[in-house]
């Protein structure tokens, strides 16, 4: 038996987005970010999220390489990934953040090899909700783990 599995979709640059809501601690609004040097240029800054430094990675200027305008509708998604044997906060500024949706395996297809704007490797599948296509990501690619790494030192020394 195939299991459903739930997506928070959001949006960027008007296209529809899925993260898989295991990679997901909780959504805030986007209030501001502190500057810090040397990072990637698709890292803003950093929040402080009760005490802890968090990088906020602008998903716009990853997957579209322009940045994101902030209205009252962005939000920040915190997310969870596994650096070496610990476990690091990463948000991730979004355009607007949808609705948590079911998305069975069936309904999901490989990436498309052509017409993305979007490194393939960044893209897990496409996504058939009402007849609309969700582009779901494969988080682990899209923040890239060396990356990560610098910045998780940096925070760390800060």
């Amino acid at each position: 038996m195939i299991e459903d599995i739930q997506y928070l979709t959001f949006e960027i640059s008007d296209e529809f987005f899925g993260l898989g809501i295991l990679h997901i601690k909780e959504i805030i609004e986007f209030e501001s970010v502190t500057h810090v040097p040397m990072m990637p240029e698709y890292i803003p800054g950093v929040i402080n999220l009760r005490g802890n430094v968090v990088p906020v990675l602008d998903l716009n200027l990853r997957l579209y390489k322009k940045p994101t305008i902030t209205g009252r509708k962005s939000c920040i998604i915190i997310t969870e990934i596994q650096l070496e044997n610990e476990s690091m906060d990463v948000g991730l500024l979004v355009d607007a953040v949808n609705e948590v949706v079911d998305i069975p395996e069936t309904k999901i297809e490989p990436p498309p090899n052509f017409g993305s704007k979007i490194r393939l490797d960044f893209i897990k599948g496409m996504g058939k909700v009402d007849e609309k296509f969700v582009i779901l990501l494969n988080i682990h690619h899209l923040l890239n783990l060396d990356e990560m790494n610098l910045v998780h030192e940096s925070a760390k020394n800060s």
